[in-house]
């Protein structure tokens, strides 16, 4: 079988080739240049790691396309008053859209990523995409919004491994990666810095406003609501009796509407461009509901109904950012839906 490696040059995607290798399956490498200015020491440095292990590499350039699918959409979210998250954006329109596409033209009947994650047959669902066995690096919920019948093509040899074993195996082989360094939250923007980042690709910024507690009640001035994330309270630059977190972004009235923590609790929230990774019919009453990267899932119950997740959570947590990804698993890790926070 030939198995196709996405690799972007560090040591989570080289380990994931150097295993399939190791497996005995035919491999061949691929190198999506997604970002405007493509770093040429990651093409170089793979060039030759992937000449030494005589493994073919592809390079393909995808700026344009990441450009329209990723990048631009982020921008849009937030200055339509969402949070994005264009990771899982990524995943389901580039990784296992664009470079699964090529890997097939290419006769790969699979592509492989460093993702810690897991997929494959499932007792209950058939197949199931899971966690990987790092709980510190475990991706699945980024890839909860990447079809269903794309990641039935999809493996993931990092799955029962942790990030400490990738790196033991790298140094007993004496193969660096490329990039030795971890990459940074989200690629294409420079520090994880978005505010920079939107200033910079957008001439005419919306201006500053009133910031106002849910009543009315102003409390000072906002520099801007796409400056601010739901949920936030540090930088927001107003004095009040008790802290104050952003609760909601009125754009129409250019409002940033703050409140105390306790007003943010919310026990229930819905989710559309709902992707099912295993037939509602065959979900567990009581699952976890994830909406935060670095953040635990949660006991719920869901509901699909008229094409949106309608998630009662057992106990109350900070209101979710609309554009965050939400994710269903049951109790045993598998991951059952992913869906976007309205």
């Amino acid at each position: 079988m030939t198995v196709a490696v996405a690799v972007s040059g560090g040591g989570d995607s080289l380990a994931a080739l150097l295993r399939l290798r190791d497996a005995g399956h035919e491999v061949l490498a691929l190198h999506g240049q997604f970002l405007p200015e493509h770093d040429e020491t990651a093409a170089q440095g793979l060039a030759q790691a992937c000449a030494r292990l005589g493994v073919p590499l592809h390079l393909l350039d995808l700026r344009a396309r990441f450009e329209a699918l990723v990048a631009a959409p982020f921008a849009s979210e937030y200055l339509a008053g969402r949070t994005p998250n264009p990771c899982a954006r990524c995943n389901a329109a580039m990784k296992f859209g664009l470079l699964l596409d090529r890997a097939l033209e290419l006769g790969a009947q699979n592509l492989a990523t460093g993702h810690y994650a897991g997929a494959g047959q499932h007792p209950a669902y058939g197949w199931a995409l899971s966690r990987g066995a790092d709980p510190v690096k475990d991706q699945s919920y980024f890839l909860s919004l990447v079809p269903r019948e794309r990641l039935a093509r999809a493996r993931f040899p990092l799955a029962g491994v942790s990030k400490a074993t990738v790196r033991a195996e790298l140094d007993a082989r004496g193969t660096p990666p490329p990039l030795p360094q971890e990459s940074q939250e989200i690629c294409f923007v420079p520090g994880d810095d978005y505010r920079a980042f939107l200033q910079a690709r957008t001439q005419e910024l919306p201006g500053p406003g009133p910031a106002q507690l849910p009543d009315g009640t102003r409390v000072g001035a906002h520099q801007g609501l796409w400056r601010a994330t739901i949920g936030q309270r540090r930088g927001l630059g107003l004095s009040w009796r008790e802290p104050l977190y952003v609760l909601d972004k009125d754009l129409e009235r250019n409002v940033l509407v703050v409140a105390p923590r306790g007003e943010l609790l919310r026990d229930s929230f819905e989710a559309d461009e709902v992707n099912l990774l295993a037939d509602p019919a065959l979900w567990p009453q009581e699952v976890l509901v994830q909406t935060r990267y670095r953040e635990a899932a949660r006991p719920a119950r869901v509901e699909l109904r008229g094409g949106r997740l309608h998630v009662r959570l057992h106990a109350p947590l900070v209101r979710p950012a609309p554009g965050q990804v939400a994710a269903v698993y049951d109790c045993g890790g598998a991951v059952l839906a992913g869906a976007v926070i309205v």
